[in-house]
């Protein structure tokens, strides 16, 4: 069987896949996980490389070379605080060569359609000269091999493939825009709020009735400027979808948008014939629908209104914070840490931006050292991606077990002496369960406003990444340790005795 190696190939990098898949779910079978993957990843590109349609080994190779050392750049580069946009800004990769292979693919029906003609036949229902047809390509070939039922197939798969990565791309740029805020290299500044279009939701829906009518018209042979149109109309909707997020949701849309990259590359797989293409787009497409949905039930979020952009958000005046922050220094926080015997730390993005975990793990280690209990309390949302601080931690060796999720440690507040929160906003806000009109209203959060002291870690008095006031940080039990938070635990460190 001629292709039976590009088939077993595949066979082994799919299962390697999914073992990688399901070795992330742990963080002891994480590092592990990884080399599946790029060993799957390895066996893939070498596969697709020796199979049908090999050839242009030049420019491939230059292509390939080209392409891991921009990848290596960025992997020794990019700080752990930039990760949350680099997977955006990789997710508009997926998204744009998914539009590309779909243009490419209508341009080959277009031209094989031709030689047919000039051949006196028609495409879907009859065959090429041998001649004329050794002189196409591998996909040319396929696609002169197909029916007419099957050419209308595959102009859906390219529809599809075209408008998914074209909402993928534009969504994924906004998203990056919006993760990297002042430090983005994009020519524009994006506000972090939920920005919408005058219109709102009814131009999202205009835009995607207009895609709908385009894919008949194309369908029933209107030509390719139906597929530029739609093409417009998926950039558009990719754009306002994500605008009209706000920064409290943002976790979920990197989520989100890795799921719809997912399913742009299945679809590539379908318009190239490709089955690990449409596998390896299944797995990502599903896994990323599937972690989207938990997020949204752990921040008590409709998922259906935060892929629509919004749609049903809170409305009317928030409630007024009232009182003063309360300042407090090192000294006064080892004195505390000293008395306590239990002890909570919340981490948040701020903790990432400092990169202070190492200095968080020689603190848990100083504590446990003493005979204290000490705990790490983790929301689903921590940072800006799912899993941030699960990261940071690993990271900074401190021991799994006293890594915990919300559910398991939110009812040990009461019972806890010191909560400490270091660079943690959105996720430590009784507002969420005060405040009706509150953008983060009905999101579970960590109610460390229970614990007998509170100390926060924070730089200043500014609001967090959603601009949300938070009133933990006005209640009498709560004090603030302003500044780094590396800058602090340095300066905290020497004096836990």
């Amino acid at each position: 069987m001629e292709n039976a190696f590009t088939i077993a190939a595949y066979v082994v990098a799919a299962i390697l896949f999914i073992l990688s898949l399901g070795g992330l779910s742990g963080q002891e079978s994480a590092k592990r996980a990884v080399w599946y993957g790029i060993a799957g990843m390895a066996i893939a590109v070498l596969a697709t490389l020796f199979g049908p349609g090999s050839g242009m080994w030049l420019l491939s190779l230059i292509l390939i070379g080209g392409g891991a050392a921009v990848g290596y750049q960025l992997a020794t580069k990019v700080q752990m605080t930039q990760m949350p946009e680099l997977v955006a800004i990789m997710h508009s990769l997926v998204g744009l060569a998914a539009v590309f292979v779909g243009f490419n693919a209508d341009i080959m029906i277009n031209y094989i359609g031709n030689i047919f003609v000039e051949n006196g036949g028609v495409l879907g229902a009859g065959s090429l000269p041998a001649a004329a047809y050794a002189e196409l390509s591998t996909f040319g070939q396929l696609i002169a091999k197909k029916s007419s039922v099957e050419i209308g197939i595959l102009r859906v798969e390219l529809v599809l493939g075209i408008w998914i990565g074209a909402v993928t791309f534009t969504g994924s740029v906004i998203a990056y825009a919006k993760l990297a805020g002042g430090s983005s290299m994009l020519p524009f500044k994006v506000d972090t709020g939920a920005n919408k279009l005058p219109g709102g939701h009814y131009l999202n829906a205009a835009a995607a009735a207009l895609s709908v009518l385009l894919l008949v018209l194309y369908l029933g042979g209107s030509g390719s400027w139906a597929l530029v149109l739609l093409t417009i109309a998926g950039l558009f909707i990719g754009y306002h979808l994500i605008m009209g997020i706000g920064g409290a949701d943002m976790p979920v849309v990197v989520s989100m948008l890795n799921s719809y990259s997912g399913w742009a590359a299945a679809a590539i797989g379908f318009s190239l014939g490709n089955d690990l293409l449409i596998v390896v787009g299944a797995l990502v497409g599903s896994s990323g629908a599937i972690l989207s949905y938990i997020m949204c039930k752990a921040m008590n979020r409709s998922f259906v209104s935060v892929i629509l952009g919004g749609f049903g958000g809170p409305a009317g005046e928030q409630m007024a914070v009232e009182g003063e922050q309360v300042a407090i220094e090192a000294d006064g926080v080892a004195a505390a840490l000293n008395d306590a015997d239990s002890v909570v730390i919340i981490p948040g993005y701020g903790m990432a931006v400092a990169q202070a975990q190492t200095g968080v793990a020689e603190l848990v280690r100083k504590l446990r050292a003493k005979g204290k209990t000490v705990r790490f309390a983790i929301h689903p949302v921590a940072g800006r991606l799912p899993g941030h601080m699960n990261v940071l931690l690993a990271e900074a060796k401190v021991p799994y077990d006293i890594v915990l999720e919300m559910d398991e440690i939110n009812d040990d507040f009461p019972d806890t002496d010191v909560a400490i929160v270091i660079g943690s906003n959105d996720i430590v806000n009784p507002a969420a369960q005060d405040d009706p009109n509150s953008p983060i209203a009905g999101m579970p959060v960590l109610e460390c406003w229970k614990a007998k002291q509170v100390f926060v870690s924070k730089r200043g008095q500014g609001t967090g990444y959603s601009g949300i006031e938070n009133p933990l940080f006005f209640k009498e039990n709560t004090r603030m340790f302003y500044g780094d938070a590396k800058a602090s635990l340095d300066k905290l460190l020497p004096m836990i005795d």
